[in-house]
């Protein structure tokens, strides 16, 4: 019988490096623009084509429990003091079953966090302490 799907057993890797488990990850999405132009037929009838365009992908945002790793954080500093070229990078969001074993993938390229986020403290708040990240990229695909 296979295994079901867990969303809470996946890693994320950063040019083929494990940089760890996360929460949660959103904007695993692809989309094509649709262009609709007019056309007259055989007949002089006009219609509405649709055809596709371009191709755009969604900001990936992924959130983790803050720890000691700074990773993250200095992967944005790179944006910050202007070095967007040595921030890109290809990474992976892994999905793994409930016996480790690696069962979906998804890939992205020359992304570079557009936004960090640290926790909101609150002593009296019992939640974990969460770090965001917005990835921006140029593709996305299924491995």
């Amino acid at each position: 019988m296979p295994d079901a799907m867990t969303t809470f057993a996946f890693h994320v890797e950063l040019d083929g490096v494990d940089i760890g488990a996360f929460k949660e990850a959103s904007g695993l999405e692809a989309e094509t623009e649709v262009i609709e132009y007019k056309e007259a037929t055989d007949k002089g009838k006009m219609i509405i084509r649709k055809v596709p365009g371009a191709m755009k992908w969604s900001e990936i945002t992924l959130k983790k429990r803050i720890d000691q790793s700074t990773d993250l954080w200095e992967w944005r500093r790179e944006v910050e003091e202007g070095d967007i070229d040595k921030a890109r990078r290809t990474g992976s969001i892994v999905l793994y079953d409930s016996k480790q074993q690696e069962v979906a993938r998804w890939n992205f390229e020359a992304g570079w966090p557009s936004k960090w986020k640290g926790a909101d403290l609150d002593a009296g708040d019992e939640q974990v302490a969460v770090e965001e990240i917005t990835i921006t990229h140029e593709r996305l695909e299924r491995a």
